[in-house]
């Protein structure tokens, strides 16, 4: 199940997203709005949640969440973009990735 996270996940909204992959969240986040969309088994479907809220895909990036380990993961089909200036599956700008941690933890758990 994918949800859209505006606000801090519930524990229920957590398991949900983890049904599918049961160890990991793969998520979409936007950097801009502070909103992420988690759980299916594809970040694509993740981020056309984000893409039919309003979401611009330029600002909507890749993650993988672990809740054991509170760690997030910057590796995701979606984030190959040569025009933004990352050309591999994983996130290669220190800013985004600061951005995408911030909005995990502020939306999903870990260290605040």
């Amino acid at each position: 199940m994918i949800h859209l996270i505006q606000n801090r996940a519930t524990s229920q909204q957590i398991n949900e997203m983890l049904e599918s992959l049961e160890t990991y969240i793969k998520l979409a986040v936007d950097i801009q709005r502070g909103i992420l969309a988690g759980g299916g088994e594809f970040h694509a479907d993740c981020e056309a949640v984000l893409l039919e809220n309003g979401s611009l895909q330029e600002n909507i990036w890749g993650a993988n969440w672990i809740p054991d380990t509170q760690q997030v993961e910057f590796e995701a089909l979606i984030n190959i973009r040569p025009k933004q200036n990352n050309p591999s599956m994983k996130i290669q700008n220190q800013d985004i990735r600061f951005k995408i941690k911030t909005t995990v933890q502020q939306l999903l758990g870990g260290i605040q």
